[in-house]
């Protein structure tokens, strides 16, 4: 090779060697569910390179996952898909040598319902079910599940596209529990869901934040989330966690089997598990956290956010949706599509 060319071209080579020894990690969550500037300092404090990607609901996630060659390191499923993605062996143990910031979580997130020694997964956010309106334009304030089914409401209700909380709202409203695996409860719950159809004006989820602030929207069973950025938009929208059973649910941080960057991945997740990461994220996105030592740097104003934190006596008649059973999880899988198609 000729001298000149050689000595142009070594800058290149060692540019792309330098590139090729860049660390790299690769992340899926929820959209719009990560603070400004989480992964831009991660990357910068642990000179690693983030691919971040987003998907909109769990069964979009598990469909990612489920081959086992996704070339993800990091997922964030809800609590009741946790155990499922152990059983179908998707799932890394987790290192707790790795996470010493587990000790910020609350202490009922240290020891919930769906992992009891968090094995498999790190507490990363949590919301509840509920229903927003708009207190202004809208006839009266709903108590509970069954004013979604008032004929006042047709052509300005949303209902969540999520099977889980469409059938929770109707087993619940019929007094069964909201995450009933009686089959004959999910068959009278789906005729409900049917006879409410014709006063929805959609199933979906996010998307009804923007309505309710434009007002196209006047009644919506929603998240807390939602429900919280469609008040910051519209002042006149407000949330209520109804007098029947409703869900509470936590997005979990778990590490892919498939991954080979396990330690990174241990790395990135504690990481969000820090006090000013954690609130930062939460206030970003206008959710609720569940570690202790960074809702303790919110303001009083947001700890005092009943929308997002709601008191004690009320969470008491939250319920943790939990795995079903496969034959359950097909039948109202199966009821939910014939909704949805008639």
């Amino acid at each position: 090779m000729n001298r000149r060319l050689f000595l142009l071209s070594v800058p290149g080579a060692l540019a792309g060697c330098m590139r090729s020894r860049t660390k790299r990690l690769n992340v899926m969550n929820w959209g719009d569910y990560i603070g400004a500037t989480t992964i831009r300092d991660f990357e910068r404090e642990f000179q690693v390179k983030v691919r971040y990607g987003t998907y909109d609901n769990n069964e979009e996630l598990f469909g990612k996952v489920m081959g086992g060659n996704s070339g993800w390191d990091v997922v964030f499923p809800t609590q009741n898909r946790v155990d499922p993605m152990r059983q179908l062996g998707l799932l890394a143990p987790l290192d707790h040598t790795r996470l010493p910031s587990l000790n910020n979580l609350f202490p009922r997130f240290q020891k919930p319902l769906w992992d009891s020694s968090l094995d498999w997964c790190v507490p990363y956010m949590w919301t509840t079910s509920g229903i927003a309106y708009n207190a202004r334009l809208y006839h009266a304030a709903p108590e509970s599940w069954k004013d979604l089914w008032d004929e006042r409401a047709r052509g300005k209700l949303t209902m969540l596209d999520d099977v889980d909380d469409v059938f929770g709202a109707a087993l619940a409203k019929l007094g069964y529990p909201y995450n009933s695996a009686n089959p004959d409860h999910l068959r009278h719950a789906q005729r409900e869901i049917v006879a409410q159809k014709p006063l929805v004006r959609a199933y979906i989820s996010t998307e009804a934040r923007d309505q309710m602030v434009a007002g196209d929207v006047l009644i919506a069973q929603t998240f807390a989330t939602t429900a919280q950025l469609a008040i910051d938009g519209n002042a006149d929208v407000v949330y209520r966690h109804p007098k029947d059973p409703f869900a509470v649910y936590c997005d979990c941080g778990v590490i892919l089997r498939e991954s080979t960057r396990t330690e990174l991945a241990h790395e990135f997740l504690n990481y969000t598990l820090r006090p000013d990461v954690s609130a930062g994220i939460a206030q970003t996105i206008r959710t609720a956290t569940p570690n202790q030592k960074a809702f303790e740097l919110l303001s009083a104003t947001a700890r005092a956010n009943a929308t997002l934190y709601p008191p004690a006596e009320v969470l008491d008649r939250a319920e943790w949706p939990l795995p079903l059973p496969p034959e359950i999880v097909r039948l109202r899988d199966r009821l939910w599509t014939e909704v949805k198609a008639g």
